[in-house]
């Protein structure tokens, strides 16, 4: 691990406020030995990562890390903020700040070492020794395990007094090198065994010891006798990066079930890939426990046993608590049958209401439609583009084909695509389905949705049937059947039962009222003229700006993409005009950040030459970190620049075949003068609104560029 991190990869002053600007300034490091080729694509990158989950841990820990094209070898850089610096952690600032870069295609011995250094973040020696020691050389060496943590502290005598000195400074209650003078904040040794790095004879998380039950040695847990087997868990644990969350949940929960006298194994389906546990082991277990953010893989194996199911921040911030509460369930005989694993993306869990359960579901269909709709969308665009809309009356490639033909070619693009469009509404159903139930959804939600299309109930037929088929298997999964029958209920039974049932409903109960209620929409949108559209146009423009890429905005982008699946003009308008509203948030911050920079931070100005190039491409992501920085300018700013654009693609009558793309399709748009005048108009309003609200701060608020240049001169800021 020595040639991932060296004392020039290692900041033992990190002089940043926020976690944006620590990462920028760890991955300059990183730029500057060659190990990453592009600095604001990896910022965003690592950016998009905290956006799915915050990366600060109990204990003082930042921990932000991604994969990355613009990675050029696996690299881990440390940076030591004495300030602190907010990285969402329930217990408050970072000081120790980790930045993971690995390429995306990491070999899995690379990442196995970054899984090492995960696990050795739950041990307070190691993490002590980080906050002690005052030289880069050492830190390296320390984290890349080329020595121990008391070797660091007591490596020769002066290394030694500095350590000591640090550690008797913050200690009590100072600055290091500076007597009276309070750190921001404390570290954890200062703080007494705090998160996840206390000592394991504790046993639970502080203020949580009640519940975490009785510390006891293994084999000798409470209500054993000597001799008697102890309690034995099985877990998972994974994160949706699957480099450090993942195995620090596995080290927080082995430590803690050591402490409480419970034997422990830990699955971690982690990027390196994952080694299934000994089914002899999980046969023998008497709980599970999993600690996951990302489906649980094979989850079939772990039914019958009483279970736990939370988040993998819940695995490393509260370990014990998770033991006893699986214990507890052993003791009352709570268990889970085969046919009842927990949905995918933690849609089911039993403490979210229905309305959050069901955004889950229709999400996780939705997420696997788009790879179908990007890829069969664009081939069906270039076709046209290649060959004109006539090509929709070529005869199949596979009986006809002329090599030198440019029709032929069309006519090839064109039916690959309109096959792989022809998947959207059973990928839709059969997803749904699996959000709600997992695979044995899988099979009924593929037969709804391929139902819907055939009776004609389009997409709005494939979201019931998903719906449904989800619902049909969660229903047999109550029925309580023979042990002998539970190992053929998933594979033969369930699909079996289930596609029938969904069959019969959608051929004979619901499937014709849903085609009426298709077509009533179809005719609704073809009808669409003046006011009718400029008003849908404002609304599909405010949905698109809203969240900028969360659930309300892939509730415009799926509806205007079911459009597409039986394109007819009002379909066609409406995905112009989400397409145009999309590209308008990030478009607006990057013109704000190049007309007002001073009214932006440094990293908001660099984010802001990357947001140009995002919006062009239809990706509505890009504008997150201007909202995540200050969401009640920026949201509003970009809601009202999107419903201008929306209503002025609907007015000028634009039209677009293609589901993505950006200005990269403009040829394929109908009237495209217009449809890019639209565009601008919208970025312009928000800009301008951006630029407006920001400039109205009060005077006494310190502006982005001020705090800037008092960071550089600490002196006057002090005198202020």
């Amino acid at each position: 691990m020595s040639d991932m991190i060296t004392a020039d990869l290692v900041d033992l002053d990190l002089a940043a406020a926020t976690k944006d600007e620590a990462a920028r300034s760890l991955a300059e490091r990183m730029r500057a030995l060659g190990r990453v080729t592009d600095l604001d694509g990896f910022l965003a990158d690592v950016a998009a990562r905290e956006a799915q989950m915050p990366t600060g841990l109990d204990g003082g820990i930042g921990i932000p890390h991604c994969r990355s094209t613009h990675v050029t070898d696996p690299t881990l850089a440390f940076g030591r903020a004495p300030s602190g610096i907010d990285f969402g952690a329930p217990d408050g600032p970072a000081d120790l700040i980790f930045l993971i870069a690995a390429p995306a295609g990491a070999d899995d011995a690379h990442l196995t070492i970054l899984s090492s250094l995960a696990r050795r973040l739950m041990n307070e020696d190691f993490t002590s020794a980080l906050r002690a020691t005052p030289s880069p050389a050492t830190a390296a060496a320390l984290i890349s395990g080329d020595i121990e943590p008391a070797e660091a502290v007591a490596g020769d005598a002066e290394t030694a007094g500095a350590a000591t000195a640090y550690a008797t400074d913050v200690l009590a209650g100072q600055e290091p090198g500076k007597p009276g003078v309070k750190p921001a904040l404390e570290p954890a040794a200062a703080r007494g065994a705090g998160g996840p790095a206390a000592p394991a004879g504790a046993g639970a998380e502080p203020g949580d010891a009640a519940v975490g039950g009785p510390v006891v040695s293994p084999g000798s847990g409470d209500g054993q006798g000597q001799g008697e087997k102890p309690f034995r868990v099985v877990a998972v644990t994974s994160c949706p990066t699957g480099i450090a969350h993942t195995y620090m949940a596995a080290e927080s929960l082995e430590k803690a079930g050591h402490a409480a006298g419970v034997e422990v194994a830990v699955e971690t389906q982690g990027s390196a890939g994952f080694t299934r546990l000994d089914p002899a082991v999980v046969e023998a277990a008497d709980g599970v426990i999993f600690a996951h953010d990302v489906p649980v893989r094979d989850k079939e194996r772990f039914a019958g046993k009483p279970t736990v199911d939370v988040g993998v921040k819940a695995g490393i911030n509260r370990p014990a608590e998770l033991i006893a509460e699986v214990r507890e369930k052993a003791a009352r005989g709570e268990v889970t049958d085969t046919a009842r694993p927990t949905p995918v993306e933690r849609g089911g869990a039993a403490d979210e209401g229905y309305g959050t359960k069901l955004r889950k579901w229709l999400m996780s269909g939705v997420s696997y439609m788009i790879p179908f709709v990007a890829a069969g969308g664009l081939l069906i665009a270039l076709g046209f583009a290649i060959g004109g809309y006539e090509i929709t009356g070529a005869k199949s490639v596979a009986e006809v084909f002329a090599w030198g033909d440019h029709t032929s070619w069309a006519a090839l693009l064109f039916q690959i695509g309109g096959l792989a469009f022809s998947f959207l509404i059973p990928v839709l159903a059969g997803y749904i389905a699996y959000g709600m139930a997992d695979r044995p959804g899988l099979v009924p939600g593929f037969v709804g949705g391929a139902i819907a299309i055939t009776i004609k109930a389009g997409f709005l037929g494939g979201l019931v049937a998903g719906l449904l088929a989800g619902a049909v298997v969660l229903a047999i999964q109550k029925v309580r059947v023979p042990a002998v029958l539970r190992g053929i209920m998933p594979v033969v039974v369930i699909p079996l039962i289930s596609s029938v049932i969904v069959g019969f409903l959608m051929f004979l109960v619901i499937g014709e009222p849903l085609a009426r209620l298709q077509q009533g929409l179809t005719d609704w949108l073809n009808g669409l003229t003046g006011a009718n559209a400029i008003i849908l146009g404002v609304i599909l423009g405010l949905m698109m700006c809203f969240d900028l890429g969360g659930p309300l905005n892939k509730v415009a982008y799926t509806f205007a993409v079911g459009g597409l699946a039986n394109a007819t003009d009002g379909s066609l308008k409406v995905m112009a005009a989400v397409m145009a509203a999309g590209m308008v948030p990030p478009l607006a911050m990057a013109l704000a950040t190049t007309v007002r920079g001073k009214l932006f931070t440094k990293a908001e100005r660099e984010n802001g030459k990357a947001a140009w190039v995002l919006g062009a491409s239809f990706i509505t992501e890009g504008a997150i970190p201007f909202a995540a920085a200050d969401p009640l300018r920026v949201i509003p700013s970009v809601m009202v620049g999107g419903a201008v654009t929306g209503a002025l693609s609907m007015a000028f009558e634009c039209t677009l075949r293609a589901p993505h793309g950006g200005i990269f399709v403009v040829p394929l748009i109908g009237n495209p003068f217009l449809y890019l005048v639209a565009i601008l108009a919208g970025t312009v309003v928000s800009a301008g609104l951006v630029i407006l609200l920001k400039g109205m701060r009060k005077t006494s608020v310190v502006s982005p560029a001020a705090q800037e240049a008092a960071a550089e001169k600490p002196t006057v800021v002090a005198a202020v």
